[in-house]
């Protein structure tokens, strides 16, 4: 028992995280690489308007960043994320393969239903690996122990160093070979990347420490309420405890030790929730708890955990319409502005989407070994400034970036007409593309405050056994947002179309995509009201020894 003790106790830490890390940069370099020049290939291969290309980039994405969700559920509930995250990788690999062989060797009539059904496979395998891989990587540290708690929180920064890395690496190479050698080795490069990223992953599997499975945890959740419901005639006294008109009733002892999670103290808020946990006559006479009609203080508390959670999910919302901008439009500005740095090199506008990334991996050691030392003597928090202070930056420099992009493509716009280039969409503005590059700085300084935040928050905020969830909730934040910038795109093209010029048109020179931008910016301006009321009335989770 010792020995499988000690066995147990050397595994995971900084050792098991790096190979989760190297497998993550490895996974963002395929999905990177596969996806940043996506409407590239709509537009100039399938030959799809500008705009219905961006939706469905914005589709796919979300459904890409939403499928997670149920990732999740079948990890926390079923699979464990070992096994969810080898499983979801092979589809992940099959469905890379097949987008290969969509745009080589499958006949044109049938390539574009090849080509979507590919994308959408992958979207599967992104669905399983992308909640799971990184809940895994977190949980190789114990919270028990504070040193390895201090680095859990230092994880995350290096979890999206590692993103960074990855993703930039995909955007100088890959793109680069779609755009200026062949669209099937540049869908081959990052399917060998995730081979390599599924190889990895399988080398370091005897150092992880892995997490046993509870059960289904909608089930928990699904039982507070139905229990609160059942004992909603009985009320609290003014000491917490119950009281049922007058017969003996007390509220059920945490049972931490039988379940192995965190003790959650009561939190007095959602108050008819804690009905839940009151033992009436019935459950006195009962031998066995019946947990529909009795619950745990800490399961009630986990509950509320969630609904706390829920107004911080919506309220990012507009921050996952801003964070989808990068990959569309952004790159159709850039495909009509002057490329070339040398008479043999022009750069592919969605190569500039690697500024967002290099940011991060400028700022991010920055970051964590310079800024947070710093504002901890200021602030006493042990990570320089909470998580939600870290989220409303993050959200406040999106709405910088898009106020930037409005005005760039105000002066782009003024260089086309004084060129008289208004009417002629194929010929290049006398513009530099690198008049793009501020906004996509301000995106990458942008989610290195709000993403990181976004993924702690998910995690540490998260019910124990639902971690796998809460990774998946702070995609779905970003998946949400894709599918709601498709529908604002619909909904700008309808309006502008029938009450005066087309502002996402086809010919950019015509169309008023600084109008697009200056909405995003108020957008996002509102979005971080949202936020600040929201984040006001948040409290964080607090567990009992």
């Amino acid at each position: 028992m010792e020995a499988n003790e000690q066995q147990e106790s050397s595994k995971g830490g900084w050792r098991s995280s790096i190979y989760i890390i190297g497998v993550e940069a490895a996974e963002r370099f395929a999905y990177y690489g596969m996806s940043a020049n996506l409407i590239t290939y709509l537009t100039d291969v399938l030959l799809e308007p500008t705009a219905t290309a961006a939706m469905n980039v914005n589709i796919w994405s979300g459904v890409a960043t939403v499928l997670p969700l149920l990732g999740a559920f079948m990890a926390d509930s079923y699979l464990g994320r070992f096994k969810t995250i080898i499983i979801s990788s092979a589809i992940y690999l099959m469905g890379l393969v097949m987008l290969v062989l969509s745009v080589s060797v499958i006949p044109l009539r049938f390539q574009k239903v090849v080509f979507f059904f590919s994308l959408y496979m992958v979207a599967v395998g992104e669905g399983g690996h992308k909640p799971c891989i990184q809940t895994f990587g977190a949980d190789q540290f114990d919270e028990d122990k504070p040193d390895e708690k201090t680095a859990k929180s230092s994880f995350f920064n290096w979890w999206y160093f590692g993103i960074c890395t990855g993703n930039s690496t995909a955007l100088c190479l890959v793109v680069y070979i779609q755009d200026n050698v062949s669209w099937a080795i540049g869908f081959g490069v990052p399917a060998i990347a995730m081979a390599i990223a599924l190889a990895l992953f399988l080398f370091g599997w005897r150092s992880y420490r892995r997490q046993s499975l509870t059960g289904s945890p909608l089930t928990r959740v699904v039982q507070v309420f139905v229990a609160a419901a059942r004992k909603r005639h009985l009320s609290f006294s003014d000491d917490g405890h119950g009281d049922c008109s007058g017969e003996e009733s007390i509220t059920l002892a945490i049972d931490s030790h039988s379940t192995g999670r965190q003790t959650l103290p009561r939190i007095h808020q959602f108050k008819f929730l804690d009905k839940a946990t009151i033992i009436d006559d019935l459950d006195l006479s009962s031998k066995n708890r019946n947990g529909w009609r009795l619950c745990t203080l800490t399961q009630v508390e986990e509950v509320k955990l969630l609904l706390r959670l829920l107004p911080i999910w919506f309220s990012c919302l507009i921050y996952g319409i801003m964070f989808s901008q990068g990959g569309t439009f952004f790159t159709k500005q850039g495909s009509t502005m002057y490329k070339r740095i040398s008479s043999n090199f022009s750069v592919p506008p969605a190569s500039l989407q690697v500024a967002i990334g290099v940011v991060t991996i400028i700022g991010m050691p920055i970051y964590d070994l310079v800024f947070v030392p710093t504002a901890r003597n200021c602030t006493g928090f042990p990570s320089g400034i909470t998580i939600l202070q870290r989220i409303g930056v993050g959200i406040f420099l999106s709405a910088v970036a898009m106020v930037i992009a409005a005005l760039v493509e105000g002066r782009r716009l003024k260089i086309a007409r004084e060129y008289g280039l208004i009417e002629k969409p194929k010929e290049t503005i006398p513009m530099s593309i690198f008049w793009l590059l501020p906004q996509y700085m301000m995106m990458g300084a942008s989610n290195l405050f709000a993403i990181v935040g976004l993924q702690e928050l998910f995690y540490d905020q998260m019910p124990e056994g639902m971690r796998s969830m809460g990774s998946a909730a702070y995609l779905s934040v970003l998946g949400a947002g894709s599918l709601l910038s498709s529908a604002l795109i619909s909904m700008v093209q309808f309006a502008s179309s029938r009450w005066g010029d087309e502002w996402l048109g086809e010919n950019l020179n015509l169309a008023h995509l600084d109008y697009y931008c200056w909405l995003l910016a108020g957008l996002s301006g509102f979005g971080l009201g949202c936020f600040i009321l929201v984040a006001k009335c948040f409290i964080y989770k607090k567990t009992q020894c």
